[in-house]
């Protein structure tokens, strides 16, 4: 899960050598909770116009980790 979310952010910025992830331990309700920086000049390119591209990258996580069975959250820091 965390590669593929590095992916994808790497594929959207232009300095995709500063895209990190950290991840969080599942909370009690079960759900693993990933932290996505990236610089701060590449921020809007991750967020998009009115938050788009980071609900379709929200959207695409909860998908993958439907099929496992897991439960996750993204959020951009």
């Amino acid at each position: 899960m965390k590669e593929l979310l590095v992916s994808i952010a790497a594929g959207l910025v232009e300095e995709p050598e500063q895209v990190t992830v950290t991840v969080d331990e599942p909370n009690e309700e079960g759900v693993v909770v990933y932290h996505l920086h990236v610089s701060e000049n590449d921020m809007g390119r991750v967020i998009g116009k009115q938050g788009r591209i980071a609900k379709a990258i929200r959207t695409v996580m909860r998908a993958a980790a439907n099929r496992s069975g897991d439960k996750v959250m993204v959020e951009i820091d």
